[in-house]
């Protein structure tokens, strides 16, 4: 049975049988989310997917959160078709052009000047792993030194310089080759709530560790893929006072935590640190297109000209839309103040579902804001619940070393019926899962 929305009621349609013959014929083993969502999709607007035999589906996934204003969000189509018909620059490379500097304006006025932070940026190729690779080999070149500090159950990229930052055995047996140069450190409370794994950290930077002193340490406020693992503000302060204290630069990977996605702009804002580089990508661009940041201190701007290039580095369209995410949402604080309400909804609602089904399937909520996880101890139940979900008219992904955690990413956008409707489809889908 599939979920159809019908103003604000949620009424079952049986599911049509479709095809997949030409995915299966033509496109590369490789592929993986259309194995669990297999549908055929067509259109979407804001939450809601529709597929080519008219099976409707709200959508929890937003594009493993590259979607975080929804789908065609309209204030977004409507600045890219007039770009478009105007016949603005669509590719440019490195170019000056007026899309890019409306986008860098609209950053740095709205943006990053009311934070105080003063970052250059550094477009790379447009995909999070490149602002990854590009961080890292900055890191490498400011400092001169090789070594790299991750953390368990990290999650970069599937790039080899950001593969080797990420923990995941299965991701990195794909690489084919050592990945070197990255020391594993423990991420907040990796032994338990009970051991503050930043004095490891800080220890293990000591003289005659056997830890060569590295460029970074890398980290994820929120580790998506590792889990929805959050780490506490005490926790990500004491970092940055061991990198400082080693002279060594801390990077925040915010492609999948930050845009909005905890809260605030930045997942680091309601920290109280300000890394020396930041990555961005995913949402930055607020309609799926493909586009990357990297912010970086001034004082590390130590590239020459075309030291690190590409031919897709920064993406007109994605100027376009980019600013016009910063114009629409972010000009003021009521963006914001509405999220935070909405995320309140979203986590008590999963609250109640945490505590009513604990006694059948024990389980934990994690993470903040708009990004939260359900982790089971029963290791299999998340990619049942995620499957009897997709079947209810709920697209919800796993994450977590052995997919053990249902992760939550909600467009921001998403109306306050609708993740009530989303909610509803959950519990059945835990009750079926569940019944004894």
């Amino acid at each position: 049975m599939t979920a159809t929305l019908n103003d604000s009621t949620l009424r079952l349609a049986p599911a049509t049988p479709h095809s997949l013959d030409i995915f299966e014929l033509k496109e590369s083993n490789v592929r993986s989310y259309c194995r669990d969502f297999t549908a055929t999709f067509h259109t979407a607007e804001g939450s809601t997917l529709t597929s080519e035999q008219g099976q409707v589906f709200i959508d929890f996934f937003s594009g493993a959160g590259a979607l975080n204003y929804g789908h065609n969000n309209p204030v977004l189509k409507a600045a890219l078709l007039d770009y478009i018909d105007s016949n603005g620059i669509t590719h440019g490379l490195d170019f000056k052009t007026t899309a890019k500097k409306s986008f860098l304006t609209a950053f740095d006025e709205q943006i990053l000047a009311p934070r105080n932070l003063k970052y250059k940026v550094q477009f790379p190729g447009p995909t999070g792993t490149n602002a990854v690779e590009a961080a890292i080999k900055l890191a490498r070149k400011y400092t001169g030194r090789q070594n790299i500090v991750a953390f368990t159950n990290a999650f970069h990229g599937m790039s080899l310089g950001s593969l080797a930052l990420t923990s995941n055995p299965r991701k990195r047996a794909g690489a084919g080759v050592p990945l070197n140069n990255v020391t594993f450190m423990p991420y907040d409370r990796y032994f338990g709530d009970d051991l503050d794994t930043s004095l490891y950290l800080a220890n293990m930077l000591r003289s005659g560790s056997g830890v060569d002193k590295p460029a970074a340490i890398v980290l994820e406020t929120v580790q998506g893929e590792g889990g929805v693992n959050s780490a506490s503000a005490a926790w990500v302060q004491a970092v940055q006072r061991i990198a400082r204290e080693h002279d060594i630069l801390l990077i925040i990977d915010d492609i999948q935590a930050g845009c909005g996605r905890t809260g605030d702009f930045f997942s680091f804002e309601a920290l109280g640190v300000t890394p020396d580089i930041v990555t961005l990508s995913k949402s930055i661009s607020g309609y799926g297109l493909p586009l990357s940041l990297v912010l970086l201190a001034p004082h590390l701007d130590v590239w020459e000209p075309g030291e690190h290039n590409g031919t897709f580095r920064g993406n007109n369209l994605a100027f376009v839309t980019g600013k016009a995410v910063i114009d629409h949402y972010w000009s003021d604080a009521s963006f914001t103040r509405v999220l935070r309400t909405k995320a309140d909804l979203l986590e008590q609602g999963l609250l109640a579902l945490s505590e009513r089904f604990a006694a059948r399937a024990p389980n934990r909520l994690k993470g903040r804001g708009f990004f939260r996880g359900i982790e089971f101890q029963d290791k299999d139940l998340a990619q049942k619940v995620a499957a009897q979900a997709y079947a209810g008219g709920l697209i919800i992904e796993t994450s977590g070393i052995d997919n053990q955690v249902l992760k939550f990413l909600p467009a921001l956008t998403i109306p306050p019926a609708q993740i009530t409707q989303g909610l509803h489809i959950l519990e059945q889908a835990f009750a079926e899962v569940t019944a004894p």
